[in-house]
């Protein structure tokens, strides 16, 4: 039986690994499930979503020259026409507060507002406040300027911080 991409067939698991899980289709053919097509969530481990000899339906998804079958479980799913797949979490590079102004380093730092004192908060960001409209979002020149702004005021923050804890007896290094 030849295997074409967009076939949905079942399949037994017959080896797991870290980076996806191994199907036997009819015929002695076996596919990878790679562990980014196992669900529709975030898999951490394949372990906890699949066990060897477990009987599953998958979906051809790729078919490499050399012989290679790809195979998705999350695609295999029947669902209504009307209902799209779950969409996964967004993820932020950044760690700590998020683009609203909340505590913590890291997310977006155009969004926070400028300075906040000592709580490291900052107030969310003012979009009236640069002369331009509400509704826009901030081109380059504002973005740049909002970071050069907000790192000036950093340097000089941990400028006068660390000024008087450098020479001993109180001195101060010029």
């Amino acid at each position: 039986m030849a295997i074409e991409v967009g076939a949905k067939l079942e399949g037994k698991v017959t080896g797991i690994t870290h980076f996806g899980a191994f199907v036997d289709l009819s015929g002695g053919v076996t596919g990878l499930v790679h562990i980014s097509e196992i669900a529709d969530n975030y898999v951490k481990d394949v372990k906890d979503h699949l066990k060897i000899d477990d009987v599953v339906k998958v979906k051809v998804i790729n078919v490499d020259k050399d012989g290679k079958i790809g195979l998705s479980i999350k695609q295999a799913i029947d669902r209504p026409e009307g209902q799209p797949a779950p969409q996964q979490r967004e993820r932020h590079s950044g760690g700590g507060g998020g683009s609203t102004g909340g505590s913590g380093g890291g997310g977006e730092r155009f969004n926070r507002g400028g300075g906040g004192g000592g709580g490291g908060g900052g107030r969310p960001f003012n979009k009236q406040s640069s002369g331009r409209p509400a509704y826009g979002k901030p081109s380059f020149e504002d973005k740049v300027s909002r970071f050069l702004k907000d790192s000036e005021e950093r340097i000089s923050s941990l400028k006068k911080n660390t000024e008087g804890k450098r020479g001993g007896r109180g001195a101060k290094r010029v």
